[in-house]
């Protein structure tokens, strides 16, 4: 496609969607960079990692342009950590300095940004967690777009410490395990996951042609609407978001009512 279609499309298509209803959460998995990498013949995933990274700082141009209020990036999962040592210590090493960029360009590329990290931050590497330290820091605001990155993050692993975090809270209370059977509803569990203080995912894209969550945001997704598209997350273009948000605004979301 000519630069010149392109942008008619892209101008078309964007005309469709900030006409329709917008996400207002948009979840992502950030899935193919290795075979990405493999399949253009580059010299080793690492470059495909890095190709990636460079991809979220545009992901999050377009968020901010179209005035999605939350974007949540899953950067690095627990399975991830099981990686051959030499590629996961790549991995980490682009992803902190990804997660440190996007803390540097803040003030100037999205000066109403606030960021948080959600994951088992115990498991990763000390210089991972000290990044994570620093976004935790970061100035919170009350407007603008909100970033949660997901790194170290495994859908059971935030559920079962949700229910960690339950249950101490209930017996540092004196609660029997009787009496949290008896109370045990949703929403306490709901209060004790890693994204309390978030809403839940309207729209939930993967990039790459998987056709699966693999455990991102298992109880935060009961409504969402799932999106899932044959461009690996590098190649991921504008227009790509664009049609999928489309998609989104055709639904008709229903809550299970």
């Amino acid at each position: 496609m000519s630069s010149f279609l392109y942008r008619l499309y892209a101008r078309k298509l964007e005309q469709e969607v900030t006409a329709g209803v917008l996400p207002r959460h948009v979840a992502v998995i950030l899935d193919g960079n290795r075979r990405f990498a493999q399949e253009r013949g580059l010299a080793s995933a690492e470059a495909g990692h890095r190709m990636g990274a460079e991809k979220i700082f545009e992901f999050l141009d377009w968020c901010q342009d179209l005035g999605i209020e939350w974007v949540t990036l899953w950067l690095l999962s627990t399975d991830n950590l099981n990686r051959d040592p030499k590629e996961l210590s790549a991995l980490v090493s682009i992803i902190d300095e990804a997660v440190n960029g996007i803390c540097d360009q803040a003030p100037e590329r999205w000066p109403d940004l606030s960021i948080d990290s959600i994951g088992a931050e115990m498991d990763l590497p000390d210089p991972l967690r000290s990044t994570l330290q620093r976004v935790a820091a970061m100035p919170k605001h009350e407007s603008g777009m909100h970033l949660q990155v997901a790194v170290g993050y495994g859908g059971r692993e935030e559920i079962t410490e949700a229910f960690r975090r339950l249950l101490r809270e209930r017996a540092e209370q004196g609660d029997s395990i009787d009496d949290v059977i008896a109370d045990l509803t949703p929403e306490m569990i709901g209060k004790h996951v890693w994204t309390a203080t978030s809403p839940d995912p309207d729209l939930i894209i993967r990039t790459s042609g998987e056709i699966r969550l693999s455990g991102f945001l298992l109880w935060q997704s009961v409504h969402s609407e799932f999106y899932f598209c044959d461009p690996y997350w590098p190649e991921f273009r504008r227009i790509d978001f664009l049609r999928a948000l489309r998609e989104f605004g055709q639904r008709n979301r229903r809550f299970g009512r």
